[in-house]
């Protein structure tokens, strides 16, 4: 495989009710890169309905332990309050880039800085949001699936994460999900056009 092949790491962050899901969900399908969405590892329960290995990799608490203590996650963290871990395999990604995947990784801020800051791969990062905090709150309240309490402390995070948009390379508005998805598409290909060949 020369440089013009070779395939890439991708970020994608932004606060809860960016739409971050939807659009890496339509973008595994319509774009036209060969896309794999990285599958994290966590001490949390199978809930009904998840496939081990689609969804997440269900192992127990010791397991994770053992994992980290061997430095086999890219970056990982526990949920507090839940007291389950989440964590994103060094494996996994490194097998999926070697195989000529592009691996998204739908991580939060902190997750995003620590794998910046091994320097391990040299990811493409892109930050979503909807344009502003009033319009984030808008579609929070539209979900009506979430309490009061549970609103201002989403809106809280994501005064948080917003300070960090400047670590990102990419900032894309989320204000319609298909030109959103085409824009992110066009970054991609551009990305992929723009590398070096190396000369055989």
């Amino acid at each position: 495989m020369n440089d013009c092949d070779k395939a890439r790491l991708i970020i994608i962050s932004g606060p809860s009710g960016a739409g971050k899901s939807t659009v890496v969900d339509q973008l595994l399908t319509q774009c036209k890169l060969q896309l794999k969405l990285s599958v994290s590892a966590t001490t949390r329960a199978q809930r009904q309905g998840e496939v081990e290995g689609k969804h997440y990799f269900f192992i127990s608490d010791e397991r994770f332990a053992e994992l980290r203590s061997q430095d086999a996650f890219l970056e990982c963290k526990e949920v507090f309050g839940q007291g389950h871990w989440y964590g994103t395999l060094r494996q996994q990604v490194a097998a999926a880039l070697a195989d000529g995947q592009w691996v998204i990784l739908e991580i939060d801020v902190q997750g995003a800085l620590a794998i910046l800051e091994n320097e391990e791969f040299n990811p493409i990062t892109l930050f979503i949001h909807p344009g502003s905090v009033d319009e984030l709150e808008r579609r929070l309240r539209n979900r009506g699936t979430e309490s009061e309490e549970a609103i201002t402390r989403r809106l809280e995070t994501a005064g948080r994460e917003m300070r960090y948009l400047h670590r990102y390379q990419y900032e894309i508005i989320n204000g319609n999900v298909d030109t959103a998805v085409a824009e992110i598409c066009q970054l991609l290909n551009d990305q992929k056009e723009s590398k070096p060949c190396s000369k055989s």
